[in-house]
């Protein structure tokens, strides 16, 4: 079946003169966007203290300073996606990385709490369009058959941000202040808008409104989210507000049966990877959730200064990036499933190694855990998106690589909040820390459980039925028996 190239996602060198031209420049362009999507990510989690002491609030309603970014961008990460079909690549590139730096800025000069949610809610809503245009932009800025070396581009600049956050943003914090945080990602926003502005191709869509079935999407995932993590947020301080979580089945449910739902649904019955999802959505909650709380422990009252919690944290993201260079060597070898659920059990080990924390724990006890942890991540990573891209059907690719990243970022959207609403079990603070991190510790091991499970039951066979249309305008159906070959398709694929 012919598809129809949407004017976001046209090859380099369309346009009047029809020349191929490589811009590598817009490559760069996409590697500045990852940097400071991932050090946004990170570098915002360790200000929530001072954030909470500066604008007079509780920890509690400093913690939107998180969530307020992460709830649209999960949101309105798929909803993004069918938007970019419609408009031009160049128009909307300019616009979100333009109005992502605007609302940093906002979020910079904030007087009070209110002000700030509402910047870093806006911010989450540009910052899914970037996410979605980061593959999307290294992928058509060359020639089909130079994409492997400009994706690995934003996939080597988008751990660095990772790495080099919250040693930048602990500095920051000693010695400038919070609002810093949110200033340091300006210059590289400028950067990434200048170039877009000088070689990102013209033509294509004009930028137009969402049509309304992107903003029912948006809406009904927006509000399950919401009431999740305004549950687990405000169960803290009682624990019947758990009970806003309960409407978000029935809202997801509604979802999946609407156009912009069945799709994923549909993508993932047939490539059988629903456990696959749910393993990432699993292992990224523990992981943030463990992030978040161990940052927060380490900023208490008496204890560890931004700089040194920061240096501590670093040994995560170290492991993560030392690994990760390996992930694909190993899978190819092993093959993806394999080294995805070694990956999964290693990062689910040293969650656990750090359930016992204890004031008398110094800041190296707790980084060579956290780097076992992170060597599991970065072993699981690469694998688990080729074991999902290898096992979906041809023509819905994107589709399923959206799945996956709305999976991971609902992980690490759900984790603190997780994480936060298992202190309340505690009866000492150091007591509500061993909970929530026991909690992300099972959440790892629920990781690992979900990926053994599709293993055995990957390689099944699984019916297909093939709908043709004949002369009469009747149509013929024919069954097919095909079975999943993930782990020897890998590297061809891949």
């Amino acid at each position: 079946m012919a598809t129809q190239q949407s004017p976001a996602t046209s090859a380099p060198g369309d346009g009047p003169a029809g020349a191929a031209v490589d811009r590598w420049s817009l490559v760069f362009a996409a590697g500045l966007i990852s940097f400071v999507a991932m050090l946004d990510m990170n570098v915002v989690n360790l200000a929530l203290t001072d954030i909470a002491n500066a604008l007079d609030v509780s920890p509690t309603t400093a913690q939107w300073a998180v969530l307020g970014y992460q709830l649209p961008l999960v949101a309105l990460l798929l909803p993004a996606g069918r938007w970019l079909d419609q408009v031009g690549l160049r128009a909307a590139l300019l616009l979100s990385v333009g109005c992502f730096a605007l609302c940093s800025a906002l979020a910079a000069a904030a007087p009070w709490a209110s002000w700030l949610i509402a910047a870093r809610l806006a911010q989450g809503a540009f910052g899914a369009v970037l996410f979605v245009l980061m593959p999307v932009l290294a992928a058509t800025a060359v020639r089909p058959e130079l994409r492997g070396r400009a994706m690995s581009v934003p996939a080597t600049l988008g751990p660095l941000g990772a790495v080099l956050g919250p040693v930048i943003g602990g500095l920051l914090l000693d010695h400038v202040g919070w609002r810093a945080i949110f200033l340091v990602k300006l210059p590289i926003c400028l950067a990434a808008w200048l170039i877009a502005r000088r070689d990102a191709p013209r033509g294509g869509g004009r930028l137009r409104l969402p049509d309304r079935g992107s903003l029912g999407d948006a809406a009904l995932i927006g509000s399950a989210i919401a009431a999740v993590l305004l549950g687990l947020t405000l169960a803290p301080d009682a624990p019947l507000w758990l009970l806003l979580a309960l409407p978000a089945v029935p809202l997801v449910l509604f979802w999946l049966r609407r156009p912009g739902g069945r799709p994923v649904a549909t993508v993932m019955r047939a490539s059988g990877t629903a456990a696959v999802n749910g393993s990432v959505l699993a292992l990224a909650a523990g992981f943030a959730a463990n992030h978040f709380l161990l940052a927060q422990y380490l900023r208490r009252e008496d204890g560890e200064s931004a700089t040194a919690t920061a240096l501590t944290m670093l040994a995560f993201p170290l492991g993560m990036v030392v690994a990760g260079r390996f992930g694909g060597r190993l899978a190819d070898r092993w093959g993806a499933r394999p080294t995805a659920l070694t990956g999964a059990a290693v990062t689910a080990l040293g969650l656990l190694l750090l359930v016992p924390v204890d004031t008398d724990w110094s800041s190296p006890d707790i980084a060579w855990r956290l780097a076992v942890a992170g060597v599991g991540m970065g072993l699981n990573g690469g694998p688990v998106q080729a074991l999902v891209m290898t096992s979906a059907p041809p023509d819905q690719l994107a589709t399923a690589g959206s799945a996956v990243q709305l999976s991971r970022s609902l992980g690490f959207a759900l984790g603190p909040a997780l994480g936060t609403a298992a202190t309340l079990y505690g009866a000492t603070e150091i007591a509500g820390v061993r909970a929530g991190l026991t909690l992300a510790g099972l959440a790892a091991a629920i990781a690992v459980a979900l990926l053994t499970l599709h293993h055995r039951t990957a390689d099944k066979p699984t019916k297909t039925t093939d709908h043709t249309e004949t002369t009469d305008g009747t149509t013929s159906s024919t069954s097919t028996t095909s079975t999943t070959e993930n782990d020897r398709t890998i590297g061809s694929r891949t």
